[in-house]
């Protein structure tokens, strides 16, 4: 009988997804003792938005919040979703900054690095990948999925074995959008399978309703693991139940190692908890939104570019943006629509519509990109493209946080003087969020407190698209 492992996202991904990450860590532990009798084989309890959140708006400490997990959890690995170079922020960090951050992680518990880059430039995972393999973690190398003309199966597999030639220990095909369909599903796992031969994660969201098909036939194509959460905080923009995964795997012949029971208990607790975190939830973002089937647009960035055009009175122009927004992916490269790419490329879009010209005006954000700053492209640039947004500057070849000078001590350096007694993982929350992280550490932000019901943080919009109203469920960027 086949093995498929259960990995467990609902205390970081589910969360992340259907309630603005807002999940806190005293509504966590309460159930762990239980939950980690079930048989998962880990839980994904850090990393993505839950180290911003957790000190900017719940005044909590995101390395408390791993530490308190780690000690009520002895069977179940944990895990987090690190964006390479970028950790849990949104640039790029120097070098020492990225090797201390993995080594704290390493000592307050974690076993599990799932590493990830928004360009799929290996080049970015390097450093993280290497210092998580030499403290003995087993790093898990993910794969953007997107569609586009330069995604082909074949370039996949090629960014897979160059991932396996950094020795990662498994490959994650990490599908944000919801965009994986069964039929692409069962082609890459069997390809991967085949050419590059490690341990296959398979992570979907289930936006599209299309998530649970293509995990049936992924594994059926020789996936090893399975993404998922709990019942009460699964499906529409987050993942598909545990439970009913369980249950079908097994009707199937797979071997979960799970117990359906324990589970069953789990439930009630995360029931309780979603009607305790009501007002942070939409009813909406629980439904499939399939027409990220035509626009591939995650909700988070739908929510980012709903919010520009509302604030300049332009909601008319949404179609516009929508046509946009295409069309200045392919100038940018074909690049994964993910935190942060997918809100550079929704920015310019709504800019390009907004000025009547495109690229008159650029955001800096647009400018690095081309320059190379967050790294190489999928597809190169076209020289034009290059020349109006950058003139006669010419972009860089080498991996971006080899132009990075170390900072890890300097930051160290400027909260002593400012007379604050920090550990290095205070040092850390001040080098990834200077701004809210300072306030933090002088004890200056407050938890903020629980909307009413209907009063959803994510949001759902009506907009008019080609002459037709559309309810958008949002949710925030991976």
């Amino acid at each position: 009988m086949s093995k498929v492992r259960i990995v467990d996202l609902t205390l970081r991904d589910g969360h992340q997804s259907l309630l603005a990450t807002r999940m806190r860590t005293r509504d966590m532990l309460p159930i762990l003792e239980t939950f980690d009798e079930a048989g998962i084989y880990s839980f994904e309890i850090w990393g993505g938005a839950t180290f911003d959140v957790a000190h900017r708006f719940l005044n909590e400490n995101p390395w408390d919040r791993l530490r308190e997990i780690r000690k009520r959890v002895k069977n179940t690995q944990l895990q987090m979703l690190l964006r390479g170079q970028n950790l849990v922020g949104y640039r790029h960090y120097s070098d020492d900054v990225v090797e201390k951050f993995v080594t704290k992680t390493v000592e307050n518990g974690l076993d599990i690095f799932r590493i990830f880059d928004a360009l799929n430039d290996v080049r970015n995972l390097e450093v993280s990948i290497k210092t998580a393999k030499k403290l003995g973690a087993h790093v898990q190398g993910a794969i953007c999925y997107t569609i586009s003309p330069v995604h082909t199966i074949e370039k996949y597999v090629e960014i897979a074995n160059q991932l396996a030639e950094l020795e990662v220990d498994s490959i994650c095909i990490k599908d944000m959008a919801g965009l994986l369909s069964p039929k692409v599903s069962y082609e890459l796992v069997k390809a991967l399978k085949k050419e590059v031969g490690l341990p296959i994660n398979l992570h979907s969201h289930y936006t599209s309703g299309m998530s649970s098909m293509a995990m049936i036939k992924g594994v059926e194509a020789g996936a090893d693991m399975v993404d998922t959460c709990m019942s009460p905080i699964s499906m529409g923009t987050s993942h598909p139940p545990t439970e009913s995964m369980v249950y079908a795997l097994n009707e199937l012949g797979y071997d979960t190692g799970v117990k359906l029971d324990v589970l069953l208990e789990v439930r009630e607790y995360f029931m309780k908890l979603r009607e305790k975190y009501a007002g942070y939830l939409d009813p909406l973002s629980t439904i499939p939104d399939t027409q990220v089937l035509v626009y591939q647009i995650p909700g988070g960035m739908f929510s980012n570019m709903i919010a520009q055009l509302k604030e300049q009175n332009a909601m008319d122009k949404l179609p516009d943006v929508l046509r946009e927004v295409p069309k200045v992916r392919e100038d940018l490269g074909y690049v994964p629509l993910v935190t942060p790419t997918s809100q550079i490329v929704g920015v310019q879009a709504v800019i390009n519509v907004l000025v009547g010209e495109r690229y008159k005006v650029v955001t800096k954000e647009t400018k690095d990109l081309v320059k190379g700053m967050y790294g190489r492209t999928p597809a190169p640039i076209k020289e034009e493209i290059i020349k109006k947004i950058l003139g006669d500057e010419r972009p860089i070849d080498g991996r971006p946080a080899d132009l990075l000078e170390p900072e890890f001590e300097k930051r160290k350096k400027e909260l002593e003087e400012m007379g604050l007694k920090v550990s290095d993982e205070d040092v850390l929350i001040y080098c990834l969020f200077p701004q809210t992280g300072l306030k933090f550490l002088k004890g200056e932000l407050q938890e903020e407190p629980f909307p009413a019901a209907g009063g959803a943080v994510s949001g759902t919009f009506e907009v008019e698209i080609e002459g037709k109203k559309y309810k958008v469920s949002v949710a925030p960027p991976e």
